[in-house]
C-alpha cells in the first residue's frame, strides 16, 4: 500500500500544470453553485409554465437544496474511499442527466427530478478542495482553496444575470440546456486535467449510515424549509422534526459503534472542527439573508415604500459584484491565511458580515447602499468561506478531508435553508396588501437584517473560541 501511494505521488508530481487543475476544479464549483440561482428568474412564472400550483412549484427550488445537503457529505466520503476525481466526474454526469431530463420535460415531475439530480453536483466543491490538498504545496494551497470556496458565491452571482437574460429573451428550457453544456464541459476538463488521487481511504461504504443520514436530514430540512407553509406546529411539521431528530440521534449512536462509519464523529467532535461547523450555520444564514432580502428590495415597486422599482436584470447586476469581490479577494485570502492563519481570517470575515448588515440597517434609502452592503458581504463571505476549509484541513487526517469538508458544507446548507424559511416567514408575516398583492414592509426587512446581524455575531464569537490547530504538514513529494 505504501508503495502504491509513493508511485501515485510520483505520477502526481509530473502533472504538467497544477494551475490548470485548480482552474478546472474552480470551473466545476462555478457550475455547481450556478444551479442554485438557475431557476430564480422563473419562480414567479413556474406555475403557468408547468401548469402546476405555486405550492408544487416551490419544490423546484427546495429539492435542489435538500439533495445538495444530503449528497455533499456522502459524496465526500465516497471521494475519500474511491477517488475524488472519479466522484467529481460522477457528480458532473448527474448534472448532465438532470439538466437533460428537465430540458426535455414540460411537467412539474420531470423538472423536479432534474433539479434533484442537479443538486447532487454541489459535492464537487468540498471534493475539489480535497484534491487541492493532495496536489498543492502549502504555500499555494490557501489561495487555491480561497478560489474554490469563492465559487460558491461567484457562480450564483454571475449566473443570476445570465439566467435572467435567458428567461426574458429565450425559451425557459434553454436554462437547462445551458446547465447540461456546463456539465459536459466539466466532465471533459476534469478527465483531461485533474490527476488521479494520491490518498485513498480503502473500505466499504456505510450504506445504512448514508440512508440514516438522508432520512434524518430530509425530515429536519423539510421542516426548516417548508414549516412556515405547513405550519410550525402542524402534525406533519412536528412529525418531520421529531422524527428527524430521533433518526439523527440513532444515526449518531450507530456511527460511533460501526467499524467503518460514513463520518467519523470523533474527528467531527474535535473542538476546532465542531466550532467551525457550528459557525458555518451562521455564515450560511448571513449569506442567504442577502439573497432573500436584497433582490426583493431592489425589485419591489417604489410606491410600496419598500423597494426601488428595478427590473430583474438590473437588480441582478447590482447584486453580482459581491461574487466578483469574493473571486478577486481569493489571492489576498490565501496570503492572509499563510501569514496570520485561518482563524483570524474567519474572525475578520465574520466582522465584515456584521458591519455590512449594520450598514444597510442604517443606510438603505438608495440602490447604491444595497450595492455597497452587498460588496462588503462579498468580502466577509470570501474570507470566512476561505478560512473554514483550511481550519478543518489542519484538524483532520488527510484521508478524511473530503468527508470533513462535505460535513462543513452540510452545516452551511442548514444555515442557508434556515435563512430561507425564517426570513421568508418574517417577510410574509410583516406585509401589507397593495393592489391585492402582499408586500413586505420596510420594518420586515429591518427585522431580517437584525437576524442576520445576530447570526454574524454568533459566528464571530465562535471563531474566537476555535483553538489553534497544527500547521498543515508539507506534502512529502511535491516541491514548493
Amino acid at each position: 500500500m505504501a508503495g502504491d501511494d509513493e508511485r501515485a505521488r510520483r505520477r502526481l508530481s509530473r502533472t504538467p500544470n497544477r494551475g490548470i487543475t485548480v482552474a478546472v476544479l474552480a470551473f466545476t464549483g462555478l457550475a455547481a453553485s450556478f444551479m442554485f440561482t438557475l431557476v430564480v428568474p422563473l419562480q414567479a412564472e413556474l406555475p403557468t409554465l408547468l401548469n402546476a400550483s405555486r405550492e408544487d412549484t416551490t419544490w423546484v427550488v427546495t429539492i435542489t437544496l435538500l439533495v445538495a445537503a444530503i449528497a455533499t457529505p456522502i459524496s465526500g466520503r465516497l471521494g475519500d474511499m474511491y477517488g475524488k476525481r472519479r466522484v467529481i466526474v460522477t457528480l458532473m454526469s448527474m448534472l448532465i442527466v438532470g439538466s437533460v431530463i428537465a430540458a426535455l420535460s414540460g411537467s412539474i415531475i420531470g423538472v423536479i427530478v432534474g433539479r434533484a439530480l442537479q443538486g447532487a453536483v454541489t459535492g464537487v466543491i468540498p471534493l475539489g478542495i480535497a484534491v487541492m490538498r493532495d496536489i498543492l504545496p502549502p504555500r499555494r494551497l490557501g489561495t487555491a482553496v480561497a478560489l474554490m470556496s469563492a465559487t460558491m458565491g461567484v457562480g450564483g452571482a454571475i449566473g443570476m444575470p445570465l439566467a435572467a437574460y435567458l428567461a426574458l429573451n429565450a425559451d425557459w428550457h434553454s436554462l437547462f440546456w445551458l446547465a447540461a453544456g456546463l456539465g459536459v464541459a466539466g466532465v471533459v476538463l476534469v478527465l483531461a486535467f485533474v490527476p488521479q488521487d494520491v490518498l485513498l481511504s480503502p473500505g466499504r461504504l456505510d450504506v445504512l449510515g448514508a440512508l440514516g443520514l438522508a432520512v434524518a436530514l430530509t425530515g429536519l430540512l423539510l421542516y426548516v424549509s417548508r414549516g412556515a407553509q405547513w405550519g410550525w406546529t402542524s402534525p406533519l411539521g412536528l412529525s418531520l422534526v421529531i422524527g428527524g431528530v430521533l433518526v439523527l440521534l440513532l444515526w449518531g449512536w450507530y456511527q460511533l459503534r460501526t467499524k467503518e462509519p460514513l463520518l467519523d464523529l470523533r474527528v467531527a467532535a474535535r473542538p476546532a472542527v465542531l466550532l467551525t461547523n457550528i459557525a458555518a450555520i451562521g455564515m450560511g444564514f448571513a449569506l442567504f439573508s442577502s439573497n432573500v432580502t436584497f433582490p426583493q428590495m431592489l425589485e419591489l415597486p417604489v410606491e410600496t415604500g419598500s423597494g426601488f422599482g428595478l427590473d430583474m436584470l438590473t437588480a441582478s447586476f447590482i447584486i453580482m459584484p459581491a461574487g466578483l469581490v469574493m473571486m478577486v479577494l481569493s489571492p489576498l485570502s490565501g496570503w492572509l491565511e499563510r501569514t496570520v492563519g485561518p482563524r483570524p481570517l474567519f474572525t475578520v470575515g465574520a466582522g465584515a458580515i456584521v458591519l455590512a448588515y449594520v450598514f444597510v440597517l442604517v443606510w438603505s434609502s438608495e440602490w447604491f447602499h444595497i450595492f455597497i452592503a452587498n460588496a462588503i458581504i462579498g468580502v466577509g463571505i470570501g474570507f470566512t468561506f476561505a478560512a473554514m476549509p483550511m481550519i478543518i484541513m489542519r484538524s483532520v487526517p488527510a484521508n478524511e478531508t473530503g468527508a470533513s469538508n462535505g460535513l462543513n458544507a452540510l452545516f452551511r446548507s442548514v444555515g442557508t435553508s434556515s435563512a430561507s424559511a425564517v426570513l421568508g416567514g418574517v417577510l410574509a408575516a410583516m406585509s401589507v396588501e397593495v393592489d391585492g398583492v402582499a408586500i413586505p414592509t420596510r420594518e420586515a426587512f429591518d427585522v431580517c437584517f437584525w437576524l442576520a446581524i445576530v447570526a454574524g455575531i454568533i459566528a464571530l464569537v465562535l471563531s474566537l473560541l476555535i483553538p489553534k490547530s497544527r500547521a498543515l504538514e508539507k506534502h512529502p513529494s511535491l516541491p514548493d
